[in-house]
Order: C-alpha cells, then sequence, then structure tokens
C-alpha cells in the first residue's frame, strides 16, 4: 500500500547510529545517505527514511502515531528493542513480550517517534 515512510531528525548523524543498530539486528543493511543527507533503508518491501525536514522547522513526531517493523522470531523484536535502548531510544509502554499471539516490543527514537517491533506468531 505504501512505497515508504520518512521521520524528521534533528540529528541525523544519532538517528542514523539508532537505526543502524535496530535495523541490524532484523537483518537490515546500514542506511545510505543521500546527497541532501537523508538516510535510506531499503528493503524488498518498502524502504525508511530519515532526514532534517526540507522545509528548515522543527522536527516533530506524530502524535498518534506508530511505524512497525516485522520480525521473524521474538528473539528479534527483544534484540530490536534493546538495540534501540543501547543506542539512544526510550522504552515506552509495556517491557517487550506476549500480547495475545503477537509478541510485541514499543520504544521511541532519538527524535520521538514511536516504533514498534512485531512478531505474529
Amino acid at each position: 500500500m505504501f512505497s515508504h515512510i520518512m521521520v524528521g531528525a534533528k540529528d541525523v548523524d544519532a538517528s542514523k547510529k539508532f537505526y543502524d543498530a535496530v535495523f541490524a539486528v532484523i537483518g537490515i543493511p546500514a542506511g545510505t545517505a543521500d546527497p541532501k543527507g537523508r538516510v535510506w533503508y531499503r528493503t524488498a518491501t518498502g524502504t525508511f527514511g530519515v532526514g532534517k525536514p526540507i522545509d528548515g522547522k522543527a522536527a516533530t513526531f506524530a502524535n498518534g502515531g506508530t511505524i512497525g517493523f516485522t520480525c521473524d522470531s521474538p528473539e528479534k523484536v527483544k534484540a530490536f528493542h534493546d538495540a534501540g535502548v543501547a543506542n539512544g531510544g526510550t522504552s515506552i509502554e509495556d517491557p517487550p513480550g506476549l500480547r495475545g499471539k503477537m509478541y510485541l516490543a514499543y520504544l521511541r527514537d532519538p527524535d520521538g517517534n514511536k516504533l514498534c517491533a512485531i512478531h505474529r506468531g
């Protein structure tokens, strides 16, 4: 349904460090920067980008928004969460764990964007 997700960042280097770490544990290679300084993570199923807002205004996060990333095991959900916390993210909501038939973990990136790692059992 969508081709890409782009989030704003106040500090692109800090965001790259964070996303390189969380994506590495689910098998996504490190991001690559384009000439405008935006960092892109490209996969066969979609593209995720992070960069300073083009309009020059402050980067903000979506109130009520969540970006979910599919993992192929509960262990990778936990590793995604732990890598995020170790690289400038903040754990939110309940600790990583089983909720119904899904194993979930929620955290915020360094700019406050809400992320979910999910394994559907």
